[in-house]
């Protein structure tokens, strides 16, 4: 009778964990409380050296970032967004080119073309990877054409090997939007260091993330780092030199400091989401109307996001739904570029690039971080389930 009555407590218990699970989208805060006492000092140390712009820890990260992407240089600077623009710049594309990007992307990927003086001219995605669609590439190549930017979206690395031979039979420059993908890896090398350029965000969610804002530009090209050290910092490397028109796109030391402590974690980072990911993957698969994410073979992918396709019921309802179960997340992109208005200058139409279009009315992304439990996975999948029975 007692064995019972605690079997009773015990599964009561549970029952009312279960009902208070809340799941963020993301939990910066265990993260960086895991480093905390790694960090402190770092920290500390900027404040008593005072060198607050491009310090000593900027050349530092810059050289062990290199190093760990295998790439022969690395530039800092101020967000991922300018490691775009400076790219582009550092490379002399401008007014009259154009520059081929994925139609399903954040919006920077464009806007830097934009802010460049070129065209962006889109290209619809793969159905099954979300990355750009390599078949399509060349149908869009031009006389104007200077340069491909893959995107290595939600942390999957781009077909490159198809894009870098295209872009070498051409002439065109290949420039890698790896913002999402900070040590995944294509054919055996690190994403980042394949492309003639390759743009970073540390953004604070992302895999490698700062406390704040910050991006970095790697490349194996001597010129090109030159050419992004001197645009970062108002045209030159020393100061009142000004050998170019340039920019105040500088990486803060604070935050290269706080990357510096990050960047031994990463691998293991990785390891952690791609472990959530399996789980989530076989869980979901049993789950009739619920699309897992397909990994390609010759790559490691690093999920900074989980991104499944809602194929039957209503993709914003189950999204609703599990907010109000306590689940939090996203959609990346609620809309593809070509029907954003900020692009209506393109003057693309609906219908252009129906797999984008398809992704945007499908796609729900999940939580994913290292830290993410088992059990919170487990409950994500089992709010799932009870919506898709409930409502398919």
């Amino acid at each position: 009778m007692k064995q019972t009555g605690q079997k009773a407590s015990a599964e009561s218990a549970k029952m009312k964990a279960i009902a208070l699970m809340k799941v963020p989208f993301v939990d910066l805060r265990a993260q960086n409380t895991s480093i905390r006492q790694e960090l402190q000092p770092r920290l500390e140390r900027v404040l008593e050296h005072a060198a607050f712009i491009l310090g000593p820890e900027v050349a530092q990260f810059e050289q062990e970032f290199a190093a760990y992407l295998g790439a022969k240089h690395v530039a800092g600077v101020a967000n991922g967004t300018d490691a775009l623009l400076l790219a582009l710049r550092a490379l002399d594309i401008g007014a009259g080119d154009e520059v081929i990007v994925p139609a399903n992307t954040f919006a920077a990927t464009a806007e830097a073309v934009i802010h460049a003086g070129a065209r962006p001219v889109l290209v619809d995605v793969n159905p099954r990877t979300f990355n750009i669609d390599v078949e399509q590439l060349e149908n869009h190549i031009t006389t104007r054409t200077r340069a491909i930017i893959p995107v290595h979206l939600y942390g999957q690395p781009a077909d490159l090997r198809p894009i870098l031979e295209l872009a070498k039979q051409r002439g065109i420059y290949v420039i890698e939007d790896a913002a999402q993908a900070h040590g995944a890896e294509y054919r055996g090398s690190r994403v980042g260091s394949l492309g003639h350029a390759a743009c970073f965000s540390f953004y604070p969610a992302k895999n490698l993330g700062a406390c704040g804002d910050a991006g970095a530009v790697a490349t194996n090209d001597d010129q090109i780092a030159l050419n992004v050290r001197k645009l970062r910092d108002h045209g030159g490397t020393e100061k009142y030199q000004h050998d170019l028109v340039g920019y105040n796109s500088r990486l803060d030391t604070l935050q290269a400091a706080v990357l510096l402590v990050k960047l031994d974690y990463l691998d293991e980072w990785n390891r952690m989401r791609r472990d959530n990911a399996r789980l989530y993957t076989g869980l979901l698969s049993e789950i009739p109307g619920i699309v897992t994410p397909t990994v390609l073979e010759g790559v490691s992918h690093v999920f900074h996001l989980y991104v499944v396709r809602v194929q039957r019921g209503n993709r914003d309802e189950l999204r609703q739904y599990l907010q109000g179960h306590g689940v939090q997340t996203g959609i990346h992109y609620p809309r593809p570029l070509h029907l954003a208005t900020a692009f209506s200058q393109l003057r693309y139409r609906e219908n252009d690039f129906p797999i984008a279009e398809r992704c945007a009315r499908d796609i729900l992304s999940l939580p994913m971080y290292p830290e993410l439990r088992e059990e919170q996975i487990r409950y994500v999948v089992e709010r799932i389930r009870s919506y898709m029975k409930a409502h398919v």
